[in-house]
C-alpha cells in the first residue's frame, strides 16, 4: 500500500504538466518568438528612419507606416503647431502620441514587446524622436537654408564639370606622354617570325585601358556629386540614402565573396605549387633514366620519356580532382553545365585519339620497334622517324614521309628488319631459274662467287643457297645472304643481281628465269669483252658498288 502513493503521485505530476501548458503559463515564452517572426516597417521623414512598426493582417506594418508618416509630415507642415506640443495619452491598454487633437500613432503592448520595453517607455522614445524629427523637417526647409544648399548644389555642379575636364585633359597628355616613351620599348610579340599579337594591337588594348581608367573616374566622380546634392535638399536625402545602400551593399557583397574565395584561392596556389614542385622532380628523374645516370632492371631508357608523359597526365588529373571544390563557381550550375558539355562533347570524339594513343604507349613498351629501325607496316616500307602518342612517322626509300595511326599499327602485322640485324643478321634472299643441262654444284658455288664480290654481304655466317623448286624447264635455286644494316637492303640487292648476271655471263651459264620454249643454238650469255659496251664504262661497277638506299 505504501508503494502505491508514490506511483500515483508521479503519474499526476506528469498529467499535471501538459495542462499547465495547456492552460496558458507557456504563452509567454512562445510569445517573443511569434513576435519576432511578424513583418515590420520603418518610419522615415526626409530619409531618416525614426522607429519601425508592426502590423497586423488587417492593416500591414507597411500601410501603417506611411499612415504615420502622413501624419507626422502634416504636423511639421504646419507651423502654428509647436514640435513641443506633443503628448501622450493612455486609453485602456494602449497609449497614443497626440498633435493637439490629431493623433500621430498609437503605442500598443504588442509593439512594446517588439522592442523589448514597456509600452510607456516606447511612447516616451517615439515621442523624442518625432518631436526632433518634426524640427528638422522645418529647419530644412527653411529659405536660407534651401539658399545655402542650392548654392552648395551649384558649387558641386561647377566642380564636377572642372573636374571632368579635367580628368579628360589629363588622361589625353598622359596618354601622349606615355605614348612617347613607350613608343620604342613596344613591339610586337611572336616567334621569330610569326606575330601572335601586332604592335598596333598592344597600342590599341593600351589606349582602351586608359579610356576605361577614364570612364570609371567620371562614373565614381559622378555617384560622389549625386550622394552629395541628393542628400542637400529634403525631398531627395532619401534616393541620397538609396544610392550610398546600393553602394554599400554592393561593396560589402563583393567583400564578402572576396573574403569567401580567399581561403579557396590559397588552397588552389598551394595545390598548384605542390603540383609543379612534384613534376619537375618527376621529370629530372624520368630524365636520369633516359641518360641512364638510373637503372632499372627490365626498364628500357627509351620508355622514360613516355612513361614520365604518362606519370604527368596522372599527377595534373588528381590535382585537378583535389582543386575542383575549391575552384570559384564550380557549384553552380553553369559550371556544372558546361563540365558536364565539355565531358561529353571528348568522350564522343576521342574515341579515335584514345585509342591511338593506348596504342601508342602498348607499342612502346611492347618493343615494337624504336626510331631508326627499317621496318614493314601493311604495305609501307621505311625508316621510323619519330613516334608519337597518336601516330608514327615512316620515311621510305624514295624519301616520302608516311603517317600511320598507332592503333592501326597495333592491329596489323609489322615487321622490323632491324631488330635482329645487329646480332644475328638479315637475311636477303633472291631466285634465278637454270636449266636441268647445268651441274647444280656449279649453280651453287657460282651463286656463293656472287655473294663474296657483293659488299656488304656477312663472312660469317656464310650465305647458303636453297633448291626450291624443280621446274618444267628449270631448276629454282635461292641464295641467302646475312647482312647487318638493313638500311643498305636496295643497294644490296641491286649489286648482288649485278654480280650474278656477270658470274654466271663469265663462265657462260644461262639463266633461265622465268621460262623459255625452246634450247637456242648458242647459250644466251654477255661475253666478258661486251660487258662495258658504251655507253657503259668500267668506272661504273665502282661507283653503282658504293650506292646507299638511305634517303
Amino acid at each position: 500500500m505504501s508503494l502505491r502513493i508514490p506511483v500515483l503521485a508521479v503519474f499526476f505530476m506528469m498529467l499535471a504538466a501538459p495542462l499547465q501548458a495547456a492552460s496558458g503559463e507557456a504563452l509567454p515564452d512562445a510569445a517573443p518568438v511569434l513576435e519576432s517572426a511578424l513583418e515590420t516597417a520603418p518610419v522615415d521623414i526626409d530619409g531618416q528612419l525614426l522607429f519601425k512598426v508592426r502590423g497586423v493582417s488587417s492593416f500591414p506594418a507597411e500601410e501603417r507606416a506611411q499612415a504615420i508618416r502622413r501624419r507626422i509630415e502634416k504636423v511639421a507642415a504646419d507651423l502654428s503647431f509647436p514640435s513641443d506640443g506633443l503628448s501622450t495619452e493612455v486609453v485602456e491598454n494602449v497609449t497614443m502620441i497626440m498633435a493637439g487633437e490629431t493623433t500621430l500613432m498609437i503605442v500598443s503592448e504588442a509593439d512594446a514587446r517588439l522592442e523589448h520595453t514597456s509600452r510607456d517607455h516606447l511612447a516616451t522614445l517615439n515621442l523624442i524622436r518625432i518631436q526632433r524629427a518634426i524640427d528638422e523637417y522645418r529647419q530644412s526647409r527653411r529659405n536660407d537654408v534651401m539658399l545655402k544648399a542650392g548654392l552648395y548644389g551649384a558649387g558641386a555642379t561647377a566642380l564636377l564639370a572642372l573636374g571632368i575636364a579635367v580628368l579628360l585633359v589629363l588622361n589625353r597628355w598622359l596618354d601622349k606622354a606615355l605614348s612617347h616613351v613607350l613608343e620604342s620599348r613596344v613591339h610586337a610579340v611572336g616567334i621569330q617570325s610569326f606575330e601572335i599579337v601586332r604592335s598596333e594591337t598592344i597600342w590599341k588594348t593600351f589606349h582602351g585601358l586608359m579610356l576605361v581608367i577614364g570612364v570609371a573616374t567620371i562614373v565614381v566622380s559622378a555617384y560622389a556629386y549625386l550622394h552629395y546634392v541628393l542628400a542637400l535638399f529634403p525631398w531627395t536625402r532619401s534616393l541620397s540614402n538609396g544610392l550610398f545602400i546600393i553602394a554599400a551593399g554592393a561593396v560589402e557583397r563583393m567583400g564578402k565573396s572576396v573574403g569567401a574565395m580567399i581561403p579557396d584561392i590559397l588552397i588552389l596556389a598551394i595545390i598548384y605549387y605542390l603540383s609543379r614542385f612534384v613534376l619537375r622532380r618527376t621529370q629530372r628523374f624520368f630524365d636520369a633514366m633516359a641518360q641512364k645516370r638510373v637503372t632499372f632492371a627490365q626498364f628500357e631508357p627509351e620508355w622514360a620519356l613516355p612513361t614520365y608523359k604518362l606519370v604527368r597526365v596522372l599527377i595534373v588529373a588528381f590535382a585537378l580532382i583535389v582543386a575542383y571544390p575549391y575552384i570559384p563557381g564550380s557549384e553552380s550550375a553553369a559550371f556544372k553545365g558546361i563540365s558536364i558539355f565539355i565531358g561529353l562533347v571528348i568522350s564522343l570524339g576521342s574515341s579515335t585519339a584514345i585509342s591511338n594513343l593506348i596504342a601508342g604507349y602498348l607499342m612502346t613498351y611492347r618493343r615494337v620497334f624504336k626510331v631508326g629501325d627499317r621496318v614493314k607496316v601493311g604495305e609501307v616500307i621505311g625508316e621510323v622517324i619519330a613516334i608519337r602518342l597518336q601516330v608514327t612517322h615512316l620515311r621510305t626509300v624514295k624519301n616520302e614521309e608516311v603517317t600511320i595511326p598507332n592503333s592501326q599499327i597495333l592491329n596489323g602485322d609489322v615487321t622490323n628488319f632491324s631488330s635482329m640485324a645487329g646480332t644475328r643478321g638479315l637475311i636477303l634472299h633472291t631466285t634465278v631459274g637454270i636449266g636441268y643441262e647445268t651441274p647444280w654444284r656449279q649453280v651453287e658455288a657460282l651463286l656463293r662467287m656472287a655473294a663474296e664480290r657483293t659488299l656488304g654481304v656477312l663472312r660469317e655466317p656464310q650465305p647458303f643457297i636453297l633448291l626450291i623448286k624443280l621446274g618444267d624447264f628449270a631448276v629454282t635455286y635461292e641464295l641467302n645472304v646475312y647482312i647487318h644494316d638493313p638500311h643498305l637492303i636496295a643497294r644490296i640487292y641491286a649489286d648482288l643481281h649485278r654480280h650474278i648476271l656477270d658470274v654466271f655471263n663469265e663462265y657462260g651459264v644461262q639463266i633461265m628465269t622465268p621460262a623459255y620454249e625452246g634450247d637456242p643454238d648458242q647459250p644466251k650469255v654477255v661475253p666478258r669483252e661486251q660487258w662495258y659496251t658504251a655507253p657503259a664504262s668500267p668506272d661504273e661497277r665502282k661507283a653503282s658498288s658504293t650506292t646507299d638506299d638511305r634517303p
